[in-house]
């Protein structure tokens, strides 16, 4: 699978907007962990690892950042996430980080497989050779 952009629905009311995920309409996999990061200093990067077999959603609930995809040649895409109606899906053994965070930014990343330190591939020599 590759990395790509998930156009999530957004309900438009005068209230205000809403926007939703669920199993299989939207995401590829089941939900078995959720996360966020937030309050990344300015300049700060998260990320710089792939995982063995988590998928992964990431949407930028509030704010903007750049997930930056290594792919094994060393080319790289940048995906600017600022909507929270837009995800990108990072599938297993995509090398990623995260830059460029605005003030107040806010990343909810929405994984198929719960924590697991083994999981990780933390050097992307390693990852090459899979």
């Amino acid at each position: 699978m590759e990395t790509f952009i998930i156009d999530l629905p957004k309900i438009q009311d005068e209230r205000g907007n809403l926007t939703f995920l669920q199993y299989p309409s939207q995401i590829p996999f089941n939900i078995q962990r959720v996360f966020w990061t937030y309050d990344v200093p300015g300049g700060g990067i998260r990320g710089g690892h792939a995982y063995l077999k988590q998928h992964e959603i990431v949407i930028a609930l509030s704010g903007s950042f750049d997930v930056v995809v290594t792919n094994p040649d060393g080319t790289t895409t940048k995906f600017s996430l600022n909507r929270s109606y837009y995800g990108l899906y990072l599938p297993p053994k995509t090398w990623r980080h995260i830059e460029n965070f605005c003030t107040n930014a806010l990343a909810l990343h929405v994984s198929s497989e719960v924590f697991s330190e083994e999981d990780y591939i933390r050097d992307f020599e390693i990852l090459k050779e899979f």
